[in-house]
């Protein structure tokens, strides 16, 4: 148990980025094109969070020519760069999966002060 500790221990981020469920988010990710690497950003809001240590992953949820688009991205991944709060969403839910019978307006979420 204690190798397995010390080996996740390596992968995990030393500065995990900060945002909570109803964030709107810019994710930052690494793509590879043969030889070439470039970062690409998926903007959206945050709907979920789970696992934690390494296995930790959210859920970004955004919408793309009328059509709603849901990315999950490992918190502690070496492909996500960074991620950059926008804004801060006011729920009370942990997870926002109502969101996605929502369109237009009703998909929005308040923002928090």
């Amino acid at each position: 148990m204690d190798a397995l500790k010390l080996m996740t221990e390596g992968q995990l981020k030393a500065e995990p980025p900060v945002f909570k469920i109803g964030d709107t988010v810019k994710v930052h990710v690494k793509i590879r094109e043969g030889e070439r690497e470039r970062i690409q950003v998926f903007e959206g809001t945050v709907i979920a969070r789970k696992g934690s240590g390494v296995s930790e992953t959210f859920t970004v949820r955004r919408l793309s020519y009328g059509v709603g688009i849901e990315r999950v991205f490992p918190v502690h991944s070496p492909n996500v760069a960074k991620v950059e709060l926008v804004r801060s969403g006011k729920v009370r839910r942990s997870k926002l999966y109502y969101l996605r019978d929502r369109v237009g307006k009703a998909a929005k979420l308040k923002e928090q002060l």
